[in-house]
């Protein structure tokens, strides 16, 4: 059902063989790795906090430690004509030139400028490069990532690293302070996030806003200088900075919150605010990445919602679950006491650690079904207790490029009680092994993928494919002595399905925010909070949870196409190399990549 017709510069693709086997460019292709290089190194000049992130932000890049990215008017100008420069200087290479890696490298690039452009010109307001309609929510505007940034993310490991985390910190001021002005644009434009989201988010900033003795922007800072042994009088200067700087600007964002909030509706869709509709097309079309309609991606999850309800059913009987709905079962299972870790600082401990030693089990298990394997490692860690209140259940990070910080895996433990025991297998495998871990570090490691498209993360494709290593982790026997390990897959890939249902149900049938967390507690068994809190992820997101279950469907099509076409050629090691090592891409583009790996195979 998804649309095939190709958006790819030139027509068709050459993806030839070697398809997915990078190789250094000769030619025109060597213009193109040195152009990806250029804008590379361009954007992270632009965005300082990546540089950290990735570990580059040393050498000629070390001014950038002490920096935050430009979030005002002017900032937001400067992207848009950086995205214009690099697409005229993008479109100067002949495509019909390339071929192999390259052509996939053009192709997945020209994509992102294409589409960044389109919702340049279309859409003013909101932030497009986060795609959310909303400038502040509980999920976006650097109040509830900065913070986190700072204490997680920038080093300290010696003076000069000391001192760029209080230049970070003053300029944390400012981009509260430029965040506040496109709130307020945004509001003089009509977009205003509902109510609730309102709520939540300013909840989130009072319990930021504490005074200096108790902050851990302050904390951190006197906290890992201790550490180190490095010498001065960071705490009081920190709060110097905290107190006369960034209360101010946190107090001037309060207010203009408070403000929105007077204004807000309790309309879940963004079809409320000013061109809504059209930003929903928009959106997901630039998270699943095809042009699925709003109406086939509703009938694609409830379609694939009553066949998942129907394997859960099949499984719970099996398990002696045979009274109620396929919800009413589900949530039965999550009033036993024993599938619960304890709703204390050791259970949660306790929790994480179990974990981490499942995700060491599932590596042994990995050589049958991959040729290349990532080095970068994973660690489980629990979602900071200042943001749980409104983060997702779960999250992946990926590692730095430069090796000195390891992937993370992120649970929210918020309350245990939306965690039972055989829900958390199943989830660690998504985001981590053989999830995105697996997928976004084989990019960042693999030769030949310029860094550029290497750190490109297309939701389609490295959802829908955390999603099929969901299933993968099912058919490597993970479960085979965990029946109930399994049921909880199940009832994850039905929650995920789910997802396209009440994501359209409300950005496009206009479905109250109500209806969407009653369809879904009854649909899975969740509880109403978590259920709660991940509706209003997709009230911030509009269109990013639909692109699990697309993806997933597409990487399972593929598949099924492979051994239909190669029969006993067929080798899931070879078609998990062609789709993973060239890197995140368009859903189109991997299926291009695939049929030319399968033409390969036929000879």
């Amino acid at each position: 059902m998804i649309d095939r017709r190709q958006f790819l510069a030139g027509g068709t693709a050459a993806v030839a063989v070697s398809s997915a086997l990078p190789v250094w460019a000769q030619g025109a292709g060597a213009s193109l790795t040195a152009l990806l290089e250029t804008f590379f190194q361009e954007d992270l000049r632009r965005r300082p906090e990546a540089a950290t992130n990735l570990g580059l932000d040393t050498g000629e890049l070390s001014a950038l430690r002490g920096r935050l990215a430009d979030r005002s008017a002017a900032g937001l100008a400067a992207e848009r004509e950086a995205t214009a420069s690099q697409m005229r200087r993008l479109a100067s290479i002949d495509r019909r030139a390339l071929a192999g890696i390259d052509a996939v490298n053009y192709d997945c690039v020209a994509y992102v400028l294409s589409n960044r452009l389109e919702t340049y010109k279309r859409f003013d307001f909101g932030r497009p490069g986060e795609r959310s309609p909303y400038a502040i929510s509980q999920l976006t505007g650097c109040y509830q990532s900065t913070p986190t940034f700072l204490d997680t993310k920038h080093p300290i490991t010696g003076k000069d690293d000391a001192e760029a985390y209080l230049s970070r910190l003053e300029a944390f001021a400012t981009a509260l302070d430029q965040d506040t002005e496109r709130l307020d644009h945004d509001r003089g434009v009509g977009v205003v996030a509902p109510d609730f989201l309102l709520d939540t988010t300013l909840t989130q900033m009072r319990a930021l806003r504490v005074d200096a003795g108790t902050s851990d922007l302050v904390a951190s800072v006197a906290r890992r200088t201790k550490a180190k042994g490095i010498e001065g009088d960071w705490a009081a200067r920190a709060a110097g900075i905290y107190t006369s700087k960034v209360l101010p600007a946190l107090d001037r964002q309060i207010a203009a919150v408070e403000a929105a909030r007077k204004q807000a509706t309790h309309d879940a869709g963004v079809w409320h605010v000013k061109d809504g509709d059209a930003w929903y097309v928009d959106g997901l079309r630039a998270n699943t990445t095809t042009t699925l309609s709003p109406e086939e991606v509703h009938k694609i999850g409830l379609d694939q919602g009553r066949e998942i309800t129907a394997r859960l059913d099949a499984g719970l009987k099996a398990q002696g679950l045979t009274q109620g709905t396929v919800g009413q079962r589900i949530k039965a299972l999550y009033q036993d006491p024993a599938s619960f870790y304890p709703k204390t600082e050791e259970g949660k401990a306790q929790l994480i650690a179990d974990l981490g030693v499942r995700l060491a089990d599932v590596v042994g298990h990995l050589p049958r079904y991959f040729s290349t394997l990532p080095k970068a490692k994973a660690e489980v860690k629990p979602v900071p207790p200042q943001i749980d209140a409104g983060a997702p259940l779960a999250y992946y990070q990926s590692p730095s490029l430069d090796g000195n910080r390891p992937a993370a895996i992120y649970f929210n433990l918020h309350d245990t009680g939306e965690w039972p025991k055989w829900a958390l297998p199943t989830t660690l495998y998504h985001e981590g092994i053989p999830g995105h871990h697996l997928q976004v570090a084989l990019a960042q490691e693999t030769a030949g993928i310029p860094r550029y498209r290497s750190n490109m993360f297309f939701s389609g494709y490295g959802e829908g494919w955390a999603l099929y290593a969901e299933q993968l982790a099912d058919e490597m026997g993970l479960y085979d002595k965990e029946p109930m390990g399994r049921i909880g897959y199940l009832k994850f890939l039905l929650f995920r399905a789910g997802r396209c249902v009440i994501d359209t149900g409300m950005h496009h049938k206009r479905w109250s925010r109500e209806k969407a967390v009653r369809y879904m507690v009854e649909l899975t068994g969740d509880t109403e909070s978590a259920m709660t809190r991940e509706t209003d992820r997709y009230c911030a997101w509009p269109g990013q949870a639909c692109s699990y279950k697309i993806g997933h469907t597409m990487w399972l099509r593929l598949r099924d196409q492979a051994k239909k076409e190669l029969g006993p050629k067929f080798d899931i090691r070879e078609f998990h190399h062609a789709g993973l090592s060239s890197g995140s891409m368009p859903l189109d583009v991997l299926s291009l990549v695939i049929q030319d790996y399968i033409t390969a195979r036929k000879a």
